[in-house]
């Protein structure tokens, strides 16, 4: 059999992907084949475009075989690669967690936006899963600290790991359930990405979602429970004045503030996407009154 040439592998797999995910453009089929091409034989896209007519080593076409076949049953791009970018650093992924999604870096900005840069800030990233968050606030904050926490063993894992990989020594990975390893009053901020999706929610069973950790993404009939029980624990861990940032489903929002105000929050107030659909809410735990 003659020794396939890397365009003809791609072009194969391109048809491969596309048919299987009936994508009539071909575009994300094209970079995913890219990718797994990337991995299967360790080089770049750049190289794979400029050299389409090198040959496959056997076990380079195998293995490229087998990733195809991954993706084409629909598992998740970033489980097979094992890394996501999040806020310009690269993350281990695993399917232990649920994968870093670029709506999530709202509430980077509104953290950023709200806190003093150059203050000591302790901010607690509650249900951390990969990490991302805590990481790129630590990244972009080196005079904060930040506490990852996360109650699955496996997840724990992999935020330590990439906060040792990103060299993030005011990243602190806490084993812990939302607040329960926190103190009175010791948090500046709270910040979180919990679970919001309803347990009946049909798009549990599309696309990505039916790979990723259930945990990490189910709370309840109404998507709410995981964000009530940080609600419950946020006032006592946080300092006068602490600020609070959660990300939530785009039809949440309204809910999200109640439930702000009911636990006793000020300033509260939602920020939308780049969809304009509503996506973090924030407030902040009143000041003592003189």
């Amino acid at each position: 059999m003659k020794p396939k040439t890397l365009g003809e592998a791609l072009h194969e797999a391109i048809a491969t992907l596309a048919a299987r995910k009936q994508d009539s453009n071909l575009g994300s089929s094209r970079i995913d084949a890219e990718l797994l091409l990337g991995e299967a034989t360790g080089s770049s896209r750049t190289a794979l475009i400029a050299w389409p007519e090198r040959t496959l080593e056997p076990a380079q076409r195998a293995h490229f075989r087998t990733l195809v076949e991954r993706r084409a049953s629909g598992e998740p791009i970033a489980y097979i690669l094992g890394q996501r970018e999040f806020w310009g650093l690269q993350l281990a992924v695993a399917p232990t967690t649920l994968i870093p999604r670029p709506d999530t870096e709202l509430l980077v900005e509104c953290t950023l936006q709200a806190l003093s840069a150059t203050s000591p800030i302790v901010c607690a990233d509650l249900g951390t899963g990969t990490g991302a968050i805590a990481a790129a606030l630590a990244h972009e904050r080196p005079a904060w600290t930040l506490i990852a926490i996360e109650r699955s063993i496996g997840a724990m894992a992999i935020a330590a790991a990439n906060a040792r990989q990103l060299q993030l020594g005011n990243l602190l990975p806490l084993q812990a359930d939302w607040l329960q390893g926190i103190g009175p009053e010791r948090l500046d901020a709270i910040v979180s990405n919990p679970p919001y999706v309803a347990d009946d929610d049909p798009h549990l069973r599309r696309g990505d979602l039916r790979f990723e950790p259930r945990t990490a993404l189910v709370a309840g009939p109404d998507g709410l429970d995981a964000i009530r029980a940080i609600l419950d624990q946020a006032p006592r861990s946080l300092r006068s004045g602490g600020w609070i940032g959660i990300e939530h489903g785009w039809d949440q929002g309204a809910e999200v503030r109640r439930l702000l105000k009911r636990a006793g929050f000020e300033k509260v107030k939602t920020h939308r996407d780049l969809a304009g659909h509503e996506r973090v809410s924030s407030a902040n735990k009143p000041e003592p009154k003189q």
